[in-house]
């Protein structure tokens, strides 16, 4: 799909990405998950307090997917501290990558992927790594694709529900 933006998002762009966060999650797990889970994840989650936390640490890094100026998708790197599991590692953490099922097929994980790794590259970094939940099977798919392998798993809370995150890796040093 032709001009798609990947532009960095900063704290003025809160209210736009609590919007997309809260929507592609929505879209991509309340058919398998129930209301009551969902409602509460997202209420936490993507609150204005948590995002604001978020986008000013500096070892995060927040991007958008743009068509014109429609938000179409978002992704979430972390580094150092900000990293979910092993913030002494000299990786880059993928924590988000989502785009809109309207979006879906259209290339556009794709393009924010390509900034994740360009960032890696530039951080110099040794691997890039990322949790994904075990039964999102087209995110499995995309990241298998793209050369990550598993190296362990660690639970994700979604309400009361405890999950299995699949964690994968892709080594970016030979």
């Amino acid at each position: 799909m032709e001009n798609i933006e990947i532009v960095r998002a900063t704290t003025k762009d809160l209210l736009q990405l609590q919007h997309i966060g809260r929507e592609t999650f929505s879209q991509t797990f309340s058919e398998i998950n129930s209301e009551e889970n969902m409602s509460k994840y997202l209420k936490e989650s993507f609150s204005s307090e948590k995002l604001t936390e978020e986008l000013s640490n500096e070892l995060s890094q927040f991007y958008f997917a743009k068509l014109g100026n429609e938000v179409i998708g978002y992704m979430k790197l972390n580094t150092g501290a900000a990293q979910k599991e092993n913030p002494d590692e000299n990786a880059l953490e993928i924590e988000r990558i989502y785009v809109l099922q309207d979006f879906y097929g259209k290339k556009v994980g794709q393009l924010l992927y390509n900034k994740a790794i360009e960032v890696a590259k530039e951080l110099a970094v040794d691997h890039v790594w990322l949790g994904v939940w075990e039964k999102n099977f087209r995110a499995l798919a995309f990241y298998n694709k793209n050369g990550f392998v598993k190296f362990g798993q660690h639970e994700f809370v979604l309400g009361d529900d405890i999950q299995i995150d699949l964690l994968m890796k892709k080594a970016l040093t030979d």
